[in-house]
């Protein structure tokens, strides 16, 4: 790899360093540790959470995806443009108002029990460490190709820069280093995407009529990747539903001052991560024609590289100062957006830990606000450790698939407790008991034996399972509830946070 590439992976890793340096002598509160202070603006927000959502998968598995397997690909990159209509118009507001940071307040005010404080936090551990995998996994190859680093070398090195982040910098470094990495990561897509429409004479169609021509008109229809129709519409389940489970999106709502801010939010969210996945499809096909479907597995079987070595050949090939410039580009680009994706989700685990367990349920709230930065840094430390294991052991799947899976265990788990602690007045310790241990045994165990772990020899026939695991987590919610009798407390709780959710009264700030 030549210098100029290394320079340019040192340049982000540099600028990241700073604004933690920054971030850290900012960050003394758990407020502030948490939430940021609650400062952001709708654009700094929205440009975080664009941060946020344009993760390792979008930026390499849905390139990857379309390249090999088609319009399949792409109908995992457009799926996120439905899913914040759902947070934009039921959920952004309520979420908003009646939280502080983590999911598990929100069932905390609802129903004053450690059990199910315990179960929602472990809920948002594990949905969090199944999105956390992939991204390490993509930063494994992705460092392996820019720095000719050994793979678990590589992902030990991103698990150690996001535990720095986190533990010293809190939410807001990670905001800053999420909106930097959304500025980075639009410039380099429009960088690509101007190369790609140049080397067709800006005819966006040409692409589709070469895919037809080269690998015939299946490649252009659904069923390639996602053969069974049920898995499908279990996509658009995950998207709709899932993101509402997804505790790193969640907490992007607390960092805002007021819940107008953060409606709003989710609009400039909506424009800049749906304009860049749009375009994932472009260089997905791109990626099919110029360098091709066999080549690209042999970088990375689960086609993780499609982008980089695209941007390398739209600037000029191997080996030449264009290339290796637009691949170092770009590579470091990705490089930085793994980076902060993992440390947004390593932040929302931290506080699953610390908060949650720790300071809420062990020691009932009782803990000094000094010690509880502190228990958060640690827990940082130990989550960072445990992820990049899994990372290494994620060596080889494409990692748009493991984000799915993530989101799949988000809709069956955690979207059924959000949902039913805000508008549900029946809904008590047994729901969220049931509805974590269903969902997640269900979306997790049906995953693991599916196609995505187990390819030809799947004892299951569906590669995101959401369809039958979510109206599972519901049901478990619903007789769980009902199995226990209700506490006139829970009544008088449901009617101050729904009078909380829908007005602001009383909502942290």
């Amino acid at each position: 790899m030549s210098a100029i590439t290394i320079w340019m992976f040192g340049a982000v890793i540099l600028m990241t360093l700073v604004i933690t340096y920054w971030a850290a002598k900012r960050t003394k509160t758990t407020g502030e540790f948490y939430a940021a202070g609650r400062s952001l603006t709708a654009s700094q927000n929205g440009l975080a959470l664009a941060g946020d959502w344009c993760s390792a998968a979008a930026f390499l598995g849905f390139t990857g995806l379309t390249a090999l397997y088609g319009m399949d690909g792409a109908l995992y990159a457009v799926g996120p443009l439905v899913a914040f209509c759902t947070a934009i118009l039921l959920f952004a507001e309520p979420l908003r108002n009646a939280g502080k940071f983590t999911l598990g307040d929100i069932v905390r005010c609802r129903m004053e029990s450690r059990t199910a404080l315990i179960m929602t936090a472990i809920g948002v551990i594990v949905v969090n460490l199944a999105y956390l995998v992939p991204q390490m996994a993509g930063a494994g190859v992705l460092i392996k190709l820019l720095l000719g680093l050994p793979y678990n070398l590589a992902v030990a090195f991103v698990g150690v820069a996001m535990i720095v982040y986190v533990a010293f910098g809190g939410m807001l470094a990670t905001t800053w280093v999420q909106i930097v990495k959304a500025v980075l990561l639009m410039t380099a897509g429009l960088v690509v995407l101007v190369l790609c429409l140049k080397a067709v004479g800006f005819n966006p169609v040409e692409y589709f009529n070469l895919a037809e021509r080269e690998h015939g008109p299946k490649f252009l229809q659904a069923g390639n990747y996602l053969k069974n129709p049920f898995d499908q519409v279990s996509l658009g389940l995950s998207y709709i539903c899932g993101i509402i489970g997804l505790p790193h999106v969640m907490t992007r709502f607390y960092t805002v001052p007021d819940a107008k801010t953060a409606r709003r939010s989710v609009i400039w969210v909506m424009f800049l991560a749906g304009a860049f996945f749009i375009a994932t499809a472009i260089f997905g096909l791109a990626a099919a024609h110029f360098i091709g479907p066999e080549a690209i597995r042999a970088a990375d079987k689960g086609g993780n590289l499609a982008m980089p070595l695209l941007a390398q050949y739209l600037g000029g090939g191997a080996n030449t100062l264009g290339g290796d410039m637009t691949l170092g580009f770009v590579s470091a680009v990705a490089v930085a957006t793994i980076l902060a994706t993992v440390a947004g989700l390593t932040l929302a685990t931290s506080g699953a830990v610390a908060h949650d367990i720790y300071v809420n349920a062990i020691k009932g709230g009782h803990v000094e606000e000094r010690f509880q930065v502190r228990v958060a840094r640690i827990s940082v430390l130990c989550v960072g450790a445990f992820a990049t294991i899994l990372g290494i052991a994620a060596q080889g799947v494409n990692v748009a698939v493991l984000v799915i899976l993530g989101f799949s265990i988000a809709a069956s788990a955690n979207f059924p407790v959000v949902a039913l602690s805000l508008f549900w007045r029946r809904f008590n310790v047994g729901g969220v008991v049931g509805a974590v241990v269903v969902g997640l045994v269900s979306s997790v165990t049906l995953a693991l034996i599916g196609p995505a772990f187990l390819g030809p020899h799947a004892l299951w026939p569906l590669v995101v399972p959401t369809i039958v695991t979510m109206p599972l987590g519901f049901l478990g919610a619903v007789i769980g509830s009902l199995m226990i009798s209700q506490n006139p407390q829970d009544d008088k709780n449901f009617e101050e946070i729904s009078v909380r959710a829908h007005t602001g009264l009383g909502a942290e700030i």
